[in-house]
């Protein structure tokens, strides 16, 4: 199979697996325990006629396929339908500033775990079983391990309730000055905790993963034969080991930097960060259906795209990809 004929087959099979993504997700939520009409009627003594009233304004009245029906037919047409909760558009309330807001924070922490995880793993796979490399693989364990909602809950009870030295949540403080230089201080205050919490979780993640595929590469007979020959060990760290570990790496990095447009539900809603964390969590809360459906079909594209792209990436890293069926 020739690189052509594989990057059309895997662009087939991901629209495939985007359908019945999309498929599995339209009647996930509908299953969902809950009334939408509840969240938006809170009078509990509403009648039913009212309430069924908003069932037919909404479509919720129509047969599951009949629902299905319009929201495939609407979403091909580019259409996503109006918030329940909001009353706006759904592509309006993701591509807005929420989507800045989680872009600079989820963005900014994964390539900052990114780049000190891949530089802590190259450092103790050098150094493998030393004092320096057992040390690394504890830190990184603990905090790989350790719930983002604690690690958030402490901070912010440490350094924002005892300390006082950040804000308890928001983006930006209500008494804020109108000019641009106290704008941008102010929203790096907010956010330098969440951005903690994200980095530090996720350094561990990195972590493991580079030190365990660079001690799998150091082990390699042509990294013995190149310190042999006197090659500087700085040499044979860059140029041998980490190049030829770069490929099973790059689906991690890929799926992290992917992940950057989906938001940290959990460390948003801790810090009350307007993004589109908060967001997917008020919709889920509210079982705003069509903000949901409208959520969930832009994080699976940024996901499918990006297993597509790494796999070409694999292609034209390593021919041996595009032959593996045959």
């Amino acid at each position: 199979m020739g690189l052509k004929e594989y990057i059309l087959r895997r662009g087939v099979e991901t629209l495939v697996a985007f359908f019945v993504l999309i498929t599995l997700g339209f009647y996930m939520f509908r299953v969902m325990p809950g009334d939408p009409t509840a969240f938006l009627l809170l009078n509990p003594n509403i009648s039913p006629e009212t309430r069924a009233l908003l069932k037919q304004r909404l479509g919720l009245d129509r047969p599951l396929h009949i629902q299905y029906f319009y929201y495939i037919k609407n979403f091909i047409m580019g259409e996503f339908g109006y918030s329940f909760q909001y009353g706006r558009p759904v592509l309006g309330l993701i591509f807005s500033y929420r989507l800045i807001n989680t872009l600079i924070l989820v963005g900014s922490s994964t390539i900052l775990a990114i780049l000190i995880g891949l530089f802590l793993g190259i450092i103790a796979a050098s150094r493998r079983t030393s004092f320096l490399d057992v040390s690394l693989l504890v830190f990184s364990l603990a905090f790989n391990s350790m719930p983002s909602f604690w690690l958030g809950m402490l901070l912010l009870l440490v350094l924002g309730v005892y300390m006082g030295l950040f804000p308890l949540g928001g983006t930006l403080s209500l008494n804020v000055g109108g000019n641009i230089v106290s704008l941008i201080a102010d929203y790096l205050w907010h956010i330098t905790l969440p951005v903690t919490v994200l980095t530090l979780i996720q350094i561990g993640y990195n972590f493991l993963i580079a030190r365990t595929v660079l001690i799998d590469v150091l082990t390699e007979s042509y990294i013995v034969t190149a310190r042999a020959k006197g090659v500087p060990e700085r040499l044979v760290l860059l140029r041998h080991a980490l190049r030829n570990a770069m490929l099973p790496l790059i689906t991690v990095i890929a799926l992290q930097l992917a992940g950057i447009f989906t938001g940290a539900v959990i460390t948003e809603t801790v810090f009350s960060w307007d993004g589109l964390g908060t967001l997917l969590y008020e919709a889920v809360d509210t079982r705003d259906y069509p903000l949901l459906q409208g959520l969930y079909a832009v994080i699976t594209i940024v996901f499918l795209v990006a297993n597509y792209v790494t796999d070409v990436l694999y292609a034209f890293i390593d021919p041996r990809v595009r032959y593996g069926g045959e």
